[in-house]
């Protein structure tokens, strides 16, 4: 077994390759650029190198660093994550040639399924179901017109060399295949230095059914059972689960089966994931192999009881796998959650900046978090916006989703955006429960975009409740201090307002042995809860059922978060509130004549011109931020009046670009 590993990637992936390489016994090494420094798996490596500026492409990316790291270090083998170099048959090559073991594939595997349009052209000589499409790359916009009206429109054009979503347009028509075809090409260049695309028919109702697969150096292959990834937003998944609740006991079989044929074909080496599309009837499509650890691995180990990464370093030093087809037999559930630096009311856009306050949910035999950040941490607009993976499980599905929605409300991020109130409502939603999902359901369930999460009428009265109970122990506390001074003894009022968001709900609070009894119109809900000021979690009952609430102080009154749902709340005299609902309220500036930046980034293009007229929906510039591309489109018809921003500026979230009459 290897003595010393060294680990080419960063963040929670990183981290979580140390966890378990320290149970193991084995040494590691960190690498890091200048944006890294102070970063949690630099900190939790035995050794750390130094490999470059922020910027991965002269640091993550370059090979020679790398492998001078690992020689530096007398690592004895490479671990390299997802992302960067790790579907690279260059560095796993170079690796080889330096005398160092790469943890993963061979380059002649990685090349065979790395490539999009040569993987399809695989896969269908070893008789695995394909996709119709064209699959040899579209040298012109023109000619992918062409294409697409031959196999039929809707089709998904997408990058050869491409993954994690990026280089991927779907096309309706063939206004849209130009567009696409000429953004795909650009992020698939900017993303993988490599700008070819190929067109292939869009599956309509879609199911995103993926095979986990393990293979060592002796010929034994066997699959792990499937993950479900449907829930996806531009093509980026969201949340995951293992096993899948649309799949049955044969089609599960038949896609284990030609998964592992794949693997078999191509020689195939450590651990593997081969992704299929499938339809409504259970029809099911090849899409791509991917040769590296997935990100959602953790579900699969859950179901499993096995360690993914352990496996992959074992299959590197040559040993055969300790088990056989017959002997897996998955139990349970598991649901994974992505928690990003992202702003889901404003299209998503990254949030970069320190993380103030971090605090995940505490972990046990059911819930899992593996994340590569810390309190004080910095979010870095240089690397994908990832903060954490959450991972639930159960015995069943409703138990791991229940599991979900209770750790998510007690996630405690502040200083930077997220999406937990996103997550939190595509948890909650009936369609998400019953199971019927595919890779349309957040477009379908939120065709305006993310506006926020809604509480039912229960959880509501709930958060009321809640609401006078903080306010009630917060006076008895400060009762408690008053009251030190003679003549100073504080009276508590039992009756009060709550105001929370833009409702108000009059009533009236007894003290009861572990917490207090609310009445409000024809409910009153017992409310128990140890909860103290300061704390930033209440975690309790109301009325029996467990709850659990992020408390902030906001001004005189308070913030509670729950179920993906902020909401200011007051509470207040009886008189105090009627002489408040005659307040003035101060509109918000209007902010309609301009473009402004949604997210800090590079702005790469204007458009438009002074004095031009755009209509709505037309481009107007694009933002590159975390890898990405975004267009920003005109919300309505317009004049351009002036330009604020010139192509190449760094932006802040919220800065000029186009001012319109």
């Amino acid at each position: 077994m290897f003595k010393k590993i060294l680990i080419a990637n960063r963040g929670e992936i990183a981290c979580r390759v140390i966890k378990t390489a320290r149970r193991m016994g084995i040494k590691t090494v960190a690498v890091y650029s200048e944006a890294d420094a102070d970063a949690l798996h630099v900190n939790m490596a035995d050794e750390a190198v130094a490999i470059g500026p922020a910027a991965s492409a002269q640091s993550y990316l370059v090979i020679d660093k790398i492998v001078q790291a690992c020689k530096r270090t007398n690592a004895e083998a490479v671990h390299p994550g997802y992302g960067f170099l790790s579907e690279k048959g260059p560095f796993a090559a170079a690796l080889e040639k330096a005398g160092v073991t790469f943890i993963g594939p061979t380059p002649s595997a990685m090349a065979a399924m790395g490539d999009k349009i040569e993987s399809k052209k695989l896969a269908a000589k070893a008789k695995v179901s394909t996709v119709p499409g064209y699959l040899d790359s579209i040298p012109t916009a023109d000619e992918a017109v062409k294409i697409a009206k031959s196999v039929g429109y809707p089709v998904m054009i997408k990058a050869s060399a491409g993954g994690g979503g990026k280089g991927m347009r779907i096309a309706r028509n063939d206004k849209e295949t130009r567009e696409g075809y000429a953004s795909a090409r650009s992020e698939a260049k900017s993303s993988f230095a490599d700008d070819r695309v190929f067109i292939e028919k869009y599956v309509e109702e879609p199911r995103h059914i993926e095979i986990q697969v393990l293979a060592d150096a002796h010929g034994n292959t066997v699959y792990l059972g499937e993950r479900e990834c449907s829930i996806q937003r531009r093509h980026q998944k969201v949340l995951e689960e293992a096993p899948s609740p649309f799949l049955d006991a044969p089609t599960r079989k038949a896609m284990g089966e030609q998964a592992v044929a794949l693997a078999k074909a191509v020689k195939y080496r450590s651990a593997g994931t081969v992704e299929f599309i499938v339809d409504k009837d259970r029809n099911f499509y090849f899409l791509e192999m991917n040769t590296r650890l997935q990100v959602e691995h953790p579900v699969t180990e859950y179901v499993t009881g096995l360690d993914l990464v352990e496996l992959m370093i074992r299959i590197a030093a040559g040993e055969k796998l300790p088990f056989q087809q017959k002997d897996i037999k998955p139990k349970g559930w598991a649901v994974e959650a992505r928690v990003y630096a992202e702003d889901p009311t404003r299209g998503f856009v990254p949030s970069t900046g320190r993380l103030v306050r971090y605090r995940p949910p505490a972990e046990g035999d059911h819930v899992r978090v593996d994340a590569g950040v810390y309190e004080g941490g910095e979010i870095s607009m240089f690397y994908d916006p990832m903060i954490a993976k959450l991972v639930t499980g159960g015995a069943t599905r409703a138990e791991a989703i229940g599991r979900m929605r209770q750790a998510l409300d007690a996630f405690y991020i502040r200083g930077v955006r997220h999406n937990i109130p996103f997550l939190s409502a595509l948890v909650a939603l009936p369609r998400f429960a019953q199971g019927r999902m595919s890779t349309n359901l957040i477009a379908e369930e939120f065709p305006r975009g993310f506006e926020g999460a809604k509480l039912g009428a229960a959880e509501t009265r709930a958060l009321v409740a809640v609401a006078a109970f903080v306010h009630r122990t917060s006076a008895e506390r400060d009762a408690r201090i008053s009251g030190q001074l003679p003549g100073h003894g504080r009276k508590m009022d039992n009756a009060m307002v709550v105001r929370l968001g833009d409702a108000a709900e009059d009533v009236a609070v007894t003290p009861a042995d572990g917490g207090v009894d609310v009445a409000m119109g024809d409910h009153a809900l017992a409310v128990r809860s140890a909860w103290a000021p300061g704390e930033p979690l209440f975690t309790g009952t109301v009325d029996g059922h467990a709850l659990v609430v992020q408390i902030d102080r906001d001004g005189i009154g308070w913030r509670l978060t729950h179920g993906g749902v902020a909401l200011r709340t007051l509470v207040l005299s009886r008189f105090a509130a009627q002489m408040l609902a005659l307040m003035p309220e101060k509109a918000p500036p209007d902010t309609s004549r301009f473009l402004l930046s949604p997210m800090p980034g590079l702005l790469s293009q204007v458009a438009v011109k002074i004095g031009q007229d755009v209509k709505a929906g037309e481009a107007l510039a694009v933002v590159e931020a975390m890898k990405m591309e975004n267009v920003l489109r005109a919300e309505r018809d317009a004049k351009v009046k002036t330009i604020h921003a010139a192509p190449g500026a760094s932006l802040a979230v919220d800065q000029k670009i186009i001012e319109f009459e």
